[in-house]
């Protein structure tokens, strides 16, 4: 839900420049795409929730945070995060982001960096956020453990005082949602995170297979005094299996991008032309 009025076809056509901008998704990654509706509706909440903080996403598909970034430079919104990383295996999310960025002057709203959470978070982030977003894969075939591995990657972003999201499926008739809750609220409490609050049936998605499947935001925040993070591990063993959905286990380190000066421009491999009889 939008908390503060904004102009709605500002919104949305600023949030259709992010989507064009955005390269289409990898369906063998889990890489499913929150509708456009949503998207503003998503953004708008977000820079309002974690204004003034220094916000990390840990995967970011969507591009909720690069819409964050220029709805706030567009002065659609008024409030956001101070600043903004996103950290991303897949290097075409994040060219995307910085090409956007730089298009648009906004580099020092936003940034992005490769990574991929099997690693361990580098040195430099830990605990040097104050909230965290992510959108992973939902962890239907391995009981939230892929949701788990995000989520930590966050909180081990944030210092003491911190607040997160984690965006995940949520369906009351759909049995192995409600586990994963069950895992990612469990799991929360153990490294020191209470929910804070849970908007259900939020989100929708372009899933062909599951249309009506919805997602909720699980607002998580610190419990009071608790210690920031000063390590993180490499991602081994049973939490690498069924990653991506049953038997894709997690065996890939990076997508990377091929080059190419038409960037932005439909490949010629996915049209022709037909031309005109003399």
């Amino acid at each position: 839900m939008i908390e503060n009025k904004v102009d709605l076809k500002r919104a949305i056509n600023a949030v259709s420049d992010v989507i064009q901008n955005r390269p289409q998704p990898l369906r063998e990654f889990d890489q499913i795409y929150m509708k456009a509706g949503d998207m503003v509706l998503q953004t708008s909440l977000i820079a309002q929730r974690f204004a003034g903080k220094k916000l990390v996403f840990i995967g970011d598909g969507d591009s909720i945070s690069l819409c964050i970034a220029y709805l706030m430079h567009s002065k659609v919104i008024d409030e956001g995060p101070s600043e903004i990383l996103v950290l991303d295996f897949d290097q075409r999310m994040v060219n995307a982001v910085t090409r956007f960025a730089d298009r648009e002057r906004i580099s020092h709203l936003i940034s992005a960096e490769l990574y991929n959470c099997i690693d361990k978070l580098p040195e430099k982030y830990i605990g040097a956020y104050s909230a965290f977003y992510t959108n992973p894969p939902w962890g239907a075939s391995n009981s939230g453990e892929s949701v788990k591995v995000f989520a930590e990657r966050g909180m081990e972003a944030c210092g003491s005082d911190a607040v997160g999201v984690v965006v995940i499926a949520d369906d009351s008739k759909v049995e192995w949602s409600r586990e994963v809750l069950w895992e990612t609220q469990s799991f929360a409490l153990g490294k020191g995170f209470y929910v804070q609050e849970m908007q259900t049936n939020l989100h929708e998605y372009h899933l062909d297979d599951a249309p009506d499947l919805r997602s909720c935001n699980l607002f998580f925040r610190a419990r009071p005094h608790r210690k920031a993070p000063t390590k993180s591990y490499v991602l081994h063993g049973s939490r690498l299996e069924s990653f991506y959905g049953r038997e894709k286990n997690l065996r890939v380190k990076y997508v990377k991008e091929v080059a190419r000066v038409d960037y932005g421009k439909a490949p010629d491999s996915t049209y022709f032309l037909e031309k005109l009889e003399k």
